[in-house]
């Protein structure tokens, strides 16, 4: 297990390094031009031109590329085009922090309800439950993040008043739980269906059938057996989610108020904010890279006998 997580630790740097310049191109060669868009109604090619000169952009690619690269590294992402004299990286800080807290409780509505749903539907294949848990998982799948936001704040902010509307208190606090709810849903319904499947095709499977010829109680065979080998699939599929769930929690956090980086984004796009959008993209990049690899590495912890 040992090499095979540091082959694939050993590839990681490897496609940040693909990703970064894929995205360092793209912001360079984008459209509109950044510095017209900083100086506004100042514009003269003689400023544009000393600026240009002062931020290295007339240097050839490579050396941008690598400067960029090496600045990266240390935490630094340059300066706004957009707000002259501010970091990139203090811009992003406080924000990226408050996205961070919203997902990881997106994530853990996600696990906490869509494994434990799929995997008891499974259980009780032939009852009404069965069929029930599949019309609700389709019912939560089908509908929108931007039509689940409106109906959870008329239900349970406008007509109940359990939890408020908008704002941001921290990760412990009643705010955060609509939001979460809301990006969260999408990926329930999708992992009770995978769960679902995934152990229906394992309780078919011979070893079941000897685990309980052995006399194992229900207990131990439902999970050590067939809930362990069922979580593979499910595993894969969580990693994949979560490029799915980053997007909805930018519309989300429009929606309920939030200070994520939602907001922000929307507007270094319009503003042509190419160092903004960048820093974006690569830490959207590595956390989906990391988010593989940790899901890589529980494929083996899951079932020792997977080999790369």
């Amino acid at each position: 297990m040992f090499y095979y997580i540091l082959r694939r630790i050993i590839w990681t740097p490897i496609l940040l390094l693909i990703i970064s310049l894929i995205v360092f191109i793209m912001g360079l060669y984008g459209p509109g031009d950044p510095v017209e868009v900083q100086l506004g109604q100042n514009y003269s090619e003689e400023r544009a031109e000393r600026i240009r000169e002062a931020k290295g952009l007339n240097d050839p690619l490579y050396i941008q590329y690598f400067r960029y690269i090496g600045n990266a590294l240390k935490g630094d992402f340059g300066e706004s085009y957009k707000y002259p004299s501010k970091k990139v990286s203090e811009l992003l800080k406080p924000k990226l922090v408050v996205s961070a807290k919203l997902f990881l409780a997106s994530i853990f509505i996600t696990i906490l309800l869509g494994i434990p749903l799929g995997f008891y539907s499974a259980l009780r294949q032939g009852s009404w439950i069965d069929p029930s848990v599949v019309a609700l998982t389709l019912v939560l799948y089908a509908m929108p993040v931007f039509l689940i936001a409106p109906v959870l704040i008329i239900v349970f902010s406008l007509e109940l008043g359990w939890f408020p509307v908008s704002g941001w208190g921290g990760f412990f606090d009643k705010r955060i739980i609509l939001p979460a709810i809301t990006i969260g849903i999408p990926g329930v319904a999708v992992l009770t269906r995978i769960m679902r499947a995934s152990t229906l095709d394992v309780l078919g499977n011979e070893f079941v059938r000897t685990a309980r010829a052995k006399g194992l109680t229900d207990l131990v065979v439902n999970y050590r057996h067939v809930a362990r080998n069922a979580l593979i699939p499910v595993v894969t599929i969580l990693g994949f989610s979560i490029a799915g769930m980053l997007g909805g929690a930018l519309i989300v956090e429009l929606i309920f108020g939030i200070p994520g980086v939602g907001r922000f984004a929307l507007d270094s796009i319009f503003s042509r904010d190419y160092p903004v959008i960048m820093a974006l993209t690569l830490i959207g990049a590595i956390s989906l890279i990391v988010a593989n690899l940790i899901v890589d590495i529980f494929y083996v912890i899951l079932d020792p006998r997977i080999r790369y």
